[in-house]
């Protein structure tokens, strides 16, 4: 059965200002989940935070938005406000839909090594392998399917998701969440070619994580070749991403979906990076950075901002002619050069 909430027991709780407008209401306004402005419906609270959604705004079907005081001219309909919408919006979502709560256990189809220390409080799930000399912390939760190999420390109330992998010798803090397949400290991509042949450089380093960082799923996070790889506080890693041996993210930097950072790159803390974008190993972002989705990163970032690396879309025709002209411009700009020359030895022979 849905929970109804008021604004007001909103606000005492995640703070705020209720502001009900010339809504006349025998009783408070209940609302019972979230929805965006365009699918929201009577009983539902939206949010709004840019003015480029204010026809969205205006035709809602919402009893209630999340806006900013500046903004609430723009609707009649009841509202909180706050100065950042969409940090409330976020934490209401946690408030309304509590995580699951888990009930101390271990499953008997678990595998437990030897010289491991659990907590009083953990939840192993069912077919979950725990290896020799593991700590985990008060609270740690591993779900169904996971692997944790030998020496693996994770801190406090960290949970794993089914069918996680954390290699030998990881070190996870505490609170962090890991998404179901993501594989911590694999080894890295390390080979060295000798008569034309390739031999695997041992990756001895660990992969170091911090306190509060989310791993997505299926995302890869591979051991050093000698140093750590190191993954600072606060980190958010999105599916599917790529993070090759001995790099080091900053913390608080949040990287979207499908992004490979190749080998040995130095991130700063506080960067956000859009999906599908590259970075190419050896490299070094400095804190602040952001870098847009589906740029290719091919040497170091040393002033804070946001660097694209891309060309728009077009028709695949258009792009053609694009990409030709691309190639030709060095020509181009050697003509260029010649007419203008030439326009200038024409005007000092004019003068002359």
């Amino acid at each position: 059965m849905a929970q109804h909430f008021t604004l007001q027991e909103i606000v005492a709780s995640l703070g705020g200002e209720v502001d009900i407008g010339s809504t006349a209401q025998a009783q408070p306004l209940k609302v019972t989940r979230l929805a965006s402005l365009a699918q929201a419906q009577p009983g539902m609270i939206a949010f709004f935070n840019d003015t480029k959604y204010t026809q969205s705004l205006q035709a809602t079907q919402a009893s209630a938005i999340i806006l900013r005081p500046e903004h609430r001219h723009l609707t009649t309909l009841p509202c909180i406000l706050t100065d950042h919408p969409y940090a409330y919006f976020a934490k209401l979502s946690a408030w309304m839909n509590p995580p699951r709560q888990y009930v101390n256990h271990i499953h008997a189809s678990a595998v437990i090594g030897e010289q491991t220390h659990l907590s009083a409080e953990i939840t192993v799930d069912a077919l979950a392998s725990i290896g020799d000399r593991v700590v985990l912390g008060q609270g740690v939760r591993v779900g169904a399917g996971c692997i944790i190999e030998d020496d693996v420390t994770i801190g406090a109330h960290t949970v794993l998701e089914p069918r996680v992998v954390v290699k030998h010798g990881s070190v996870i803090g505490s609170h962090c969440h890991l998404f179901s397949g993501c594989v911590i400290g694999n080894d890295g991509f390390g080979y060295a070619e000798e008569h034309g042949q390739w031999v695997k450089i041992p990756q001895i380093g660990r992969v170091v994580i911090g306190d509060h960082v989310d791993i997505g799923a299926n995302t890869t996070v591979d051991r050093g070749a000698l140093d750590d790889t190191v993954i600072a506080d606060g980190v958010k890693l999105d599916n599917l991403i790529q993070v090759a041996h001995n790099v080091r993210i900053g913390a608080h930097t949040v990287i979207a979906g499908c992004v490979g950072i190749a080998g040995s790159a130095v991130i700063g803390a506080h960067c956000k990076i859009g999906g599908a974008a590259m970075i190419l190993g050896h490299l070094q972002i400095v804190d602040g950075v952001t870098i847009s989705p589906g740029s290719m990163i091919m040497r170091s970032i040393q002033q804070a901002g946001t660097y694209t690396a891309l060309m728009p879309f077009q028709k695949h025709e258009d792009w053609l002619r694009t990409a030709a002209n691309i190639r030709h411009l060095e020509q181009h700009n050697l003509k260029l050069k010649q007419l203008e020359q030439a326009i200038s030895n024409i005007q000092k022979h004019s003068e002359d």
